[in-house]
């Protein structure tokens, strides 16, 4: 065997999240990026009434109580902590360190070097960065983006950290351009979430409030990992158990935020106590859960045949759905020996859960990547909307769907147009609110613009935030689309790979940050986000910006439709003297928002329009709609794996906040696989012996080389490890039906011996 020879050290999992641990973790962080002082203010604001919204996730703040010391978590601190570094990456890092360089370091390493401070630009086949004035920047750009034979040949990205006024704009100036090409992060996370979501209950959002969590009797968490995810979660979980709630959790790895939790707001929190959540724990296979799903409405169904409307909300379903019959018939005719067999969960404990859900009538649905991330996810989370509708668990208090958003702003983003596939309604108030006629034909999402780079369709890539590279599937495939383009720009606060694999002229464009203060001749501007249930608040940067040649990412759009559209019936320099401006015109074409700019300065904020949790369904057939969707295993050899990809501890989405997964019990290492014992005996692998990993979708091999592996209880033939170092393994073309999104959670590998022990370093 290969043996491992670096510096990673194991411990047994942890059973426990956050309390003393996190606290100790967070003020690390922040101590390592900035002073006590400015640490101190920043966090005292953060998600506060009218303060800094975090970064990070999009958990919805409290409405009521929110803690004055510490409203946020410790993944919210290291957030913080990146963001408002007091790391400078002035034009003497830059002439002193190649991209040739520069490109070896892993993530971790490129991430920590810190804020940029001035716009850079990389020309033809030059090696270092050196400094651009903002007119030449835009200049620059505009002349790419107007040379082009057609605007489709150009890409414009979007990461869910921008705010809903930059979203807005960056969209209009899209659209006046000429194309909807608007790939996002979306569809590489929620996508699946929303066509599931719109095309059953006829709103591609989660239905329920936070108070709903405290007046529930069941909740339902699927693929998801709160204590690492989205941690402020744990709270709202621990007072759902004080309520009387029970807590189902279905996951393929045991994770501490789902068994534990010590409140660090508490004081009994830090001393140890603890609460525990999950009442009941399935480690489904990897892609069971619908299998699952359907094993439990089948014995629901047996039972409710015996005695009608003793299970069901028969009511409920007359009044308010389509589709019943057909979908009973199909649950009728299922086998349960087969389902059992696909989801991997013995009958007994199946019928556990059944007894729990047909007692209780208000049951929350919760979800996230590992459940979206699979080629049927769409028809997984319909399954989910099955089991509800069958309940009357649907646009009542304490009951409804909630897909957990990853990204501050991914929500708001696309509610504010950021779609590749926007509705002629929103186009028409487009048109008659501007005067222009935008596009009509779709553009691409992710998937699709990866392909078109590569191809040499799409010419200029546009990145409004996000890295890139990182994010996406198939690393090497997308690197080589980044490079066949012409020109690659992107708003960015740090360095990260995106920046380092570039087309054949790069320019970087660095932005005022969440954190920092945004002034427009001396008066103080606000930007406003949409989180996870549908609530559009505030933020405020209370922060002096780290160098005074950052622009805001509104005026950045701005300059940049100034500098290339002729003509433009658009009054671009308007938003310029006051954001308010930016959100008269929001109100004026999406509904939902109306007096925007008195409901938004309102400490809590508002809530936009949900159909679905007035029980109002916008879809087809004017019904929440049931669905027929058929379960199937995964077919593996007996020398393949499933792979799913997932986050460490010390990272949110791409980046990397430290080498450590503390509740997992990895230390100094992030190229781990974590393989079940008996696979590992039955393969003649030793623990942390080094090995490389193989995907060979569609003809193609693809190699992860140097990862260590790690015993670990998860199902047989089940393994996990973290992006995004294992997403050059992720086929760019194995993904979600109707979603498109790539299917990360489903990745079938081959794991060999590794022939050396080289680090890999990127």
């Amino acid at each position: 065997m290969t043996k491992n020879k670096r510096n990673i050290r194991v411990t047994k999992p942890k059973e426990t999240a956050a309390g003393t641990p996190a606290v100790i973790s967070s003020a690390k962080h922040i101590l390592s990026e900035m002073s006590l002082q400015k640490g101190t203010k920043i966090l005292l604001n953060l998600n506060q009434k009218e303060g800094i919204d975090c970064p990070g996730c999009a958990w919805p703040d409290p409405d009521d109580e929110r803690s004055r010391i510490g409203e946020y978590c410790e993944n919210g601190a290291k957030a913080i902590a990146e963001e408002a570094t007091s790391k400078k990456l002035t034009l003497d890092f830059f002439s002193k360190n190649s991209v040739s360089d520069l490109v070896k370091l892993t993530d971790y390493e490129i991430g920590k070097k810190g804020r940029i401070t001035q716009p850079m630009y990389l020309p033809k086949n030059a090696d270092f960065y050196r400094e651009i004035s903002w007119k030449d920047a835009f200049k620059l750009t505009a002349e790419h983006l107007n040379k082009l034979d057609n605007p489709d040949e150009a890409i414009f990205y979007t990461s869910g950290r921008t705010s809903n006024e930059a979203a807005f704009l960056y969209q209009l100036f899209v659209r006046a351009y000429g194309t909807n090409n608007m790939p996002d992060c979306s569809n590489m996370c929620h996508e699946s979430s929303g066509v599931a979501l719109s095309e059953t209950l006829g709103i591609g959002k989660g239905s329920v409030k936070l108070e709903d969590f405290y007046e529930t009797e069941v909740i339902l968490i699927l693929g998801q990992n709160p204590g690492t995810n989205h941690p402020r979660m744990l709270s709202a979980l621990q007072k759902a158990k004080k309520n009387g709630a029970t807590i189902i959790s279905i996951n393929p790895i045991l994770e501490a935020g789902l068994l534990n939790f010590s409140n660090p707001q508490k004081l009994s929190g830090l001393l140890g106590a603890k609460t525990k959540l999950s009442d009941h724990y399935l480690q489904v296979k990897i892609n069971g859960d619908m299998a699952l799903l359907q094993a439990i409405i089948k014995l629901m169904l047996e039972e409710e045949e015996k005695k009608p409307g003793s299970i069901f909300d028969l009511d409920f379903i007359k009044e308010k759905t389509h589709g019943i019959d057909a979908y009973l018939e199909h649950i009728r005719q299922l086998n349960m020996d087969d389902l059992i067999a696909i989801c991997g969960i013995p009958l007994e404990q199946i019928k556990t859960v059944v007894k729990i859900l047909s007692s209780r009538k208000k049951i929350i649905a919760c979800w996230a990547m590992g459940l979206t991330q699979h080629k049927n996810a769409v028809d997984t989370i319909k399954e989910i909307v099955n089991l509800l509708l069958l309940k009357g668990s649907v646009g009542k208090a304490g009951a409804g769907t909630c897909p957990v958003r990853g990204h501050s702003n991914v929500q708001g983003d696309r509610t504010m147009g950021i779609y590749e596939k926007p509705s002629n309604i929103f186009l028409d108030n487009l048109e008659n609110e501007f005067n222009f006629q935008p596009p009509r034909d779709h553009g691409y999402d992710t998937v699709k613009s990866i392909e078109a780079m590569y191809t040499g369709e799409a010419k200029v890539f546009f990145a409004m935030g996000g890295n890139f590279l990182s994010a996406t599937p198939d690393t090497n495939y997308t690197a080589k689309a980044l490079e066949n383009c012409d020109l690659t720009v992107h708003v960015s606060t740090k360095l990260n790979r995106s920046h380092l694999i570039h087309g054949k002229e790069a320019l970087i464009l660095p932005c005022l940050a969440r954190t920092d203060k945004d002034l427009i001749n001396g008066n103080p501007q606000f930007v406003s986000v949409e989180n996870s249930m549908g609530v559009i608040h505030s933020s405020r940067g209370n922060l002096n910006p780290i160098s005074d040649k950052l622009l805001s990412e509104p005026k950045i759009v701005c300059e940049l439709a100034k500098a290339t559209l002729n003509d433009s019936t658009i009054d671009w320099d308007k938003y310029l003297e006051d954001y308010d401006h930016i959100r008269d015109n929001i109100e004026a074409c999406i509904p939902g928002f109306e007096q925007y700019n008195k409901r938004v300065r309102l400490p809590e904020g508002f809530y936009l329009p949900n159909g679905a949790r007035d029980n109002n369904y916008f879809t087809a057939t004017g019904s929440a709609n049931f669905s027929i969707s058929k379960a199937e295993a995964q077919q593996l050899q007996a020398y393949e794996f499933l792979m799913m990809t997932i986050r460490s501890h010390d990272q949110f989405n791409t980046t990397i906040y430290g080498l450590n997964d503390r509740y997992r019990g990895i230390y100094n290492e992030r190229r781990v696989i974590f393989m079940n014992p008996r696979d590992m005996g039955k393969f003649g692998f030793e623990k942390q012996e080094v090995v490389d990993l193989y995907n060979y979708h569609g003809g193609t091999e693809r190699v992860a080389e140097a990862f260590i592996v790690i015993p670990y209880n998860i199902p047989q033939q089940c393994t996990a490890t973290y992006f995004p170092e294992a997403n050059v393994l992720v086929p760019l073309k194995s993904t979600a039906k109707k979603s498109n999104t790539p299917a990360s959670k489903s990745v079938v590998i081959q794991i060999k011996k590794s022939i050396s022990d080289t680090k890999i370093t990127s």
